[in-house]
């Protein structure tokens, strides 16, 4: 018998009434996402969001009242198992930033493909950090602006089985290294398979590695690492 994965569950929050409803729409289409609520500011978000606890919340950030970016973290203080993820017009750097740094899961511009919405809900919805590719460059440029991410590490010690690099050499392998420039550009594990052709899921464990041996906890910072030492 085949299981079938619950649909994750979605609470979208956008003041303009007719891009919510067809926001709404476009998802319902989709038989593995579920849209459970809406809301039409932040304060009617917070509201719901303790009764609801969606999987992935669609948060705008231009809403009356409360920027968007603003109620990240009481949203998640809310319901610390929803992903919160920006869907906005704003290009912006800091508001950018100031998303990712209040706890946001990701930040996509609203003039992405439909396709590609649902899959970074899913990816969002996984606990991996999605951000629209065309705004990774401003990402890095807001983190170096403000002397890089908080407690970003220099790379940690090689483990015992691993060879000692050369003074001034990377802790990287050659196809680590790759990986590595991929992610920087903003690609996807899947994106990366096909780029590198090599499997996803050996996409998955260089990952894995690149940020043990790095010390860092995110793709967000390893784009971050990737872009100070002109990856």
């Amino acid at each position: 018998m085949t299981v079938t994965s619950p649909a994750i569950s979605i609470l979208v929050v956008d003041d303009h009434t007719l891009f919510r409803r067809g926001l709404i729409a476009l998802l319902e289409q989709d038989s593995g996402l579920r849209v459970v609520g809406e809301a039409a500011d932040a304060a009617q978000a917070l509201r719901l969001v303790p009764g609801l606890q969606p999987d992935v919340i669609l948060l705008d950030n231009h809403l009356p009242g409360v920027l968007g970016i603003d109620a990240v973290k009481d949203l998640r203080a809310l319901s610390p198992r929803s992903r919160v993820l920006m869907l906005t017009v704003s290009e912006d750097a800091q508001d950018l930033a100031t998303a990712l740094r209040n706890g946001a899961q990701g930040y996509l511009l609203k003039t992405i493909d439909g396709d590609l919405l649902a899959q970074a809900i899913r990816r969002a919805a996984q606990g991996e950090p999605v951000v629209s590719q065309e705004l990774m460059g401003k990402l890095v440029a807001a983190f170096q602006a403000q002397g890089g991410p908080p407690a970003l590490p220099e790379p940690v010690a090689q483990a015992e089985h691993d060879p000692a690099p050369e003074a001034g050499a990377s802790p990287l392998s050659p196809r680590e290294e790759e990986v590595l420039r991929e992610i920087a550009r903003g690609a996807s594990n899947k994106e990366i398979a096909r780029t590198l052709q090599i499997a996803e899921t050996t996409v998955k464990i260089h990952v894995q590695h690149i940020l043990r041996k790095l010390g860092l906890s995110s793709r967000v910072q390893a784009a971050v690492y990737a872009s100070d030492r002109g990856r």
